[in-house]
């Protein structure tokens, strides 16, 4: 636990240090350690205005796509899973069977269907090319598609059904009490993918106004290595330190949501 601890927070003790180093200092001086003058704040401040203030721009681009894009893909993975734990159709072992090969493909390999597609829509360049294909989640179907089954016994459902209680109702004051955890879970991985999504931005927006914040960094980066460029290091390691800032904060505050055993006791054997 101490070696994988240590492996996990020494690239983030070595943002957070480096963040507070002048482009100087950064270079003449050992990376895990403080050094020179404590820039945190110039550096943070030259992020947020450096080019107009581009930063802030692809910090909201970054929430909206957040918003929209892994919000969306939540509450459509817990209506999918849910129905499919809940109720039987004909057809589905197939869906069963198509969520999980659509869990095995890699994002990488739809990454240029996807764009042809979208251009073929004429989409691409635009916020929906990042927001519709954030929509699909199979993985998050499927985590609340099995979290269901157990989470929420049937008992209670057809309790909730004798008493009057129509279907959306009982999902409504039932089923989604009980499928908190795995909904917060499942909203967890659909924020951290979509706000860390790199390729599809990538190959879809050539308008930095429309930039997320991965690649907008990456634009920074590059900028920096040319001939005649002049190094921003120090920003895009201040800027990447501000970027961890928002998903930290969400990890802490849904933490809480994460119980077992919300319907313990509730079913008599």
């Amino acid at each position: 636990m101490v070696l994988f601890a240590l492996y996990a927070l020494a690239p983030l003790a070595w943002l957070l240090i480096n963040a507070s180093k002048t482009q100087q200092s950064m270079f003449d001086s050992f990376g895990l350690w403080f050094s020179g003058k404590f820039a945190l704040l110039d550096n943070l401040h030259q992020v947020l205005t450096y080019d107009g203030g581009i930063y802030v721009r692809w910090l909201a681009n970054t929430i909206l796509y957040v918003v929209v894009g892994a919000g969306g893909a939540t509450v459509l993975a817990t209506l999918a899973g849910y129905g499919l734990a809940k109720y039987d159709f004909p057809g589905k072992r197939a869906v069963f069977a198509t969520v999980l090969g659509a869990i095995a493909i890699p994002g990488t390999a739809l990454a240029v269907p996807t764009f042809l597609m979208f251009s073929q829509l004429h989409l691409t360049n635009t916020i929906w090319a990042v927001i519709v294909p954030s929509l699909v989640s199979p993985f998050g179907l499927y985590l609340v598609w099995v979290y269901a089954l157990d989470a929420v016994p049937t008992e209670i459902l057809e309790a909730a059904r004798i008493d009057g209680s129509g279907e959306l109702r009982t999902f409504l004051t039932i089923g989604l009490r009980l499928l908190t955890p795995g909904v917060v879970t499942v909203a967890l991985f659909a924020v951290v993918a979509t706000w860390n999504n790199y390729f599809l931005p990538l190959i879809m927006l050539n308008d930095p106004n429309l930039f997320p914040l991965t690649i907008g960094l990456q634009q920074w980066n590059l900028r920096a290595t040319g001939v005649n460029a002049t190094p921003i290091y120090n920003l895009v390691i201040a800027g990447s330190l501000l970027a961890i800032v928002p998903v930290v904060a969400i990890f802490l505050s849904l933490q809480r949501y994460w119980q077992s055993g919300l319907a313990a006791g509730s079913v008599k054997a």
